[in-house]
């Protein structure tokens, strides 16, 4: 055990913190890998593997004119199915691999889609697009080390996690285009935006809580944190995945808003241009006053400042 301690804890790394307390809180990824007989079912987050369950189920050689073994397949994807229907939020999960050699995968996911239908388990009809099929050498846990050893399965894991990301981004793209009052970038714009309870959601890459500059961390911060104190969603994207580097051109930090606001600049403008009036309605003010001075009374005034 150790304690670790600030003078002051951000929300977000105070997020962090309860994230790496409560794998089960962060875990996106649900992973069963299986063989004839033996299937773990795992919760995967970026640091640590939870096993949630496991089967074990006898599974008896096929015999001419016996049944033992397809009954004993069926109780062994039973088993499984009530597991995944247990264990998995799909709230939360946004992947599940289905892993295993040869077709025992193939036969389970045939199986589950089958009596989810039967059953009108919704969990599983609304989500059988979250499950990937994948090969893996044997049901221990440790064969999820040959599924995140495959690129290809990798590329599409990311995909499917930073699916609402994605989708969150492409709309922005799309409204810089359709709906320029509800789209801003630039911490200024979008910090005006809050000002204003603007924001529906903010989107933010992870690099600008990590910048050397301490000021820059912090005003990013207290940003999140505001938008979120007035209702607004956040999404934090990983400047690792194409959609963040994507957003870092657009200086990481993007907004799309609740109403349409004017055009920020043209305000600062107008605010400028209001500002130069006043100033020279007070400098004509300040001629007019000294036209109206008396010259006898100023000529005094100089001769008493030079000590006559």
């Amino acid at each position: 055990q150790f304690s670790i301690e600030k003078e002051c804890w951000d929300q977000i790394f105070l997020d962090r913190i309860e994230e790496a307390c409560d794998p089960e809180r962060s875990a996106e990824v649900a992973a069963v890998v299986m063989q004839p007989g033996l299937a773990n079912l795992c919760l995967v987050t970026g640091s640590i593997t939870v096993v949630k369950a496991k089967i074990e189920v006898t599974i008896p050689k096929k015999r001419t004119g016996s049944s033992n073994h397809s009954k004993a397949l069926k109780r062994f994807y039973e088993a499984i199915y009530q597991a995944v229907l247990r264990h998995v939020d799909f709230d939360r999960i946004k992947c599940v691999l289905a892993a295993s050699s040869g077709y025992v995968k193939d036969d389970w996911f045939k199986y589950m889609l089958e009596q989810s239908v039967r059953r009108d388990d919704r969990p599983f009809i609304e989500n059988k697009s979250k499950f990937v099929l994948c090969k893996a050498s044997c049901g221990h846990s440790f064969a999820l080390e040959e599924v995140f050893s495959d690129p290809a399965i990798m590329e599409r894991l990311q995909e499917t996690k930073m699916a609402k990301e994605v989708e969150a981004l492409n709309r922005f793209m799309r409204m810089i285009d359709l709906d320029p009052e509800r789209a801003f970038y630039g911490f200024n714009h979008v910090e005006q935006a809050n000002e204003q309870f603007a924001i529906e959601t903010l989107l933010i890459t992870d690099d600008l809580f990590r910048s050397s500059d301490i000021a820059t961390r912090k005003k990013h911060v207290q940003l999140v944190e505001s938008v979120r104190e007035n209702g607004g969603k956040t999404l934090i994207y990983s400047s690792l995945h194409v959609s963040g580097q994507q957003l870092n051109q657009l200086s990481g930090i993007a907004a799309i808003l609740r109403y349409p606001l004017p055009d920020l600049d043209q305000l600062e403008i107008d605010a400028a241009a209001y500002d130069n009036e006043e100033s020279d309605d007070d400098s004509e003010s300040d001629e007019n006053d000294e036209d109206d001075v008396d010259p006898e009374w100023r000529i005094q005034e100089d001769i008493a400042d030079m000590g006559f």
